[in-house]
C-alpha cells in the first residue's frame, strides 16, 4: 500500500501548496495521422470521464506541429473541455506569437502552457525571445488577463541551468512576469519535488506547483526520454527495470506500483494536483488514477 510522506516535507507541503485547490490534468502530443487523431478523441473521451481541469497539448520545437497543436486543441475545446495549448517561444517573433494569441482568443481559449522550447536541430536563429520569462510577460502585455499561464517548473533542475541558484531565479523571473501557476518535469523522486517548493517559498515564490507525472511502460524509451530532459531514474528503479528485460508486463506492474506510490505520497503531503504525461494512451494514467481512488 501507498505509505505517507515522512519528516519535514509532508508539513511543509500543507503550509505552502495545500491552500491550493487540487486539481487534475492530462497532456496530449498532437498526432500526426487522422488515424492517430481519431484514436485520440476516443483517449480523450475516456480520460473526460475521470472530469480534469484541463487538458493540454504539446507544441513541437520551434512550432513544427503549431497548426496540429491548433488544430487539436480546438478540437478538445469544441467538444466541451478545457484545453491548453502549450506555447514555445524560441525561433519566433513577436508578430507569430501575436498572431497564434489571437487566434486562441478567437476560439475562446483561456489557458495556456508557456514555454522557452528547443530550438529545431540545424536552427541557429533563436528569435526575438530568449527565456520563457520574455514569453510570459509579452503574453501579459498582449492580451493582460486574459489567459491563465502555466510554466515549467524543474524540481531536478534544467539541465541547461548553470547552477541551483540561477535556476530558481529564472523561475521565479516567470513567476513575477505574470504566471498563474507551474506544472513540473517529471520526476522519481517526491524529496526532490518538496525540496524546490521549499526553496521556491523561501525565494517568496509560492504560487501552485502541480507535480508532472510519467507512468512507466517502456524502460528503453524512459531511459532515452530522462537523459534528454534531465529527469533523474533513481539506480533502484533503473536496476529494477533493466532486470526485467523484455517482459512488458512485469515493467507495467512496477511502474504502476511505483508511480501510485508516489503520486499517493505526494497528494498526501498537500501537492495541488497531478499533470499526468499520458503519451496519448489511456491504461497507464487510468490504472494509477484507479489504485489512488480518486
Amino acid at each position: 500500500m501507498p505509505r505517507a510522506p515522512r519528516g519535514y516535507s509532508g508539513i511543509y507541503i500543507m503550509e505552502s501548496q495545500k491552500k491550493y485547490q487540487q486539481q487534475f490534468s492530462f497532456e496530449f502530443f498532437p498526432p500526426k495521422t487522422a488515424e492517430g487523431a481519431d484514436k485520440l478523441v476516443k483517449v480523450r473521451d475516456t480520460l473526460a470521464a475521470l472530469k480534469p481541469k484541463y487538458f493540454s497539448v504539446t507544441f513541437g520545437a520551434g512550432g513544427s506541429t503549431q497548426q496540429g497543436t491548433f488544430d487539436t486543441v480546438t478540437s478538445i475545446q469544441g467538444a466541451g473541455f478545457d484545453a491548453a495549448p502549450h506555447l514555445s517561444c524560441v525561433g519566433s517573433t513577436r508578430e507569430n506569437i501575436r498572431e497564434i494569441l489571437k487566434s486562441y482568443m478567437d476560439k475562446g481559449i483561456s489557458r495556456i502552457v508557456a514555454l522557452r522550447g528547443d530550438m529545431p536541430s540545424g536552427t541557429q536563429d533563436i528569435g526575438e525571445f530568449r527565456f520563457a520569462n520574455e514569453l510570459v510577460e509579452f503574453i501579459r502585455s498582449e492580451t493582460a488577463d486574459h489567459f491563465n499561464i502555466e510554466v515549467a517548473a524543474y524540481p531536478e533542475f534544467h539541465p541547461q541551468a548553470s547552477s541551483v541558484k540561477d535556476d530558481l531565479n529564472n523561475f521565479k523571473r516567470k513567476v513575477e512576469a505574470g504566471a498563474n501557476s507551474a506544472i513540473t518535469q517529471y520526476f522519481f523522486n517526491p524529496d526532490a519535488y518538496y525540496r524546490f517548493v521549499e526553496d521556491c517559498e523561501k525565494l517568496d515564490v509560492t504560487l501552485s506547483i502541480v507535480p508532472g507525472i510519467m507512468p512507466i511502460t517502456n524502460y528503453t524509451q524512459l531511459a532515452r526520454f530522462s537523459d534528454m530532459c534531465g529527469a533523474e531514474i533513481p539506480r533502484w528503479i533503473r536496476k529494477r527495470l533493466e532486470g526485467y528485460g523484455d517482459d512488458k508486463d512485469s515493467i507495467k506492474a512496477f511502474g504502476e506500483e511505483v508511480i501510485s506510490e508516489m503520486c499517493q505520497q505526494l497528494l498526501e503531503a498537500g501537492a495541488p494536483g497531478l499533470h499526468f504525461y499520458t503519451m496519448n494512451v489511456t491504461a497507464p494514467t487510468l490504472a494509477i488514477w484507479k489504485n489512488l481512488d480518486l
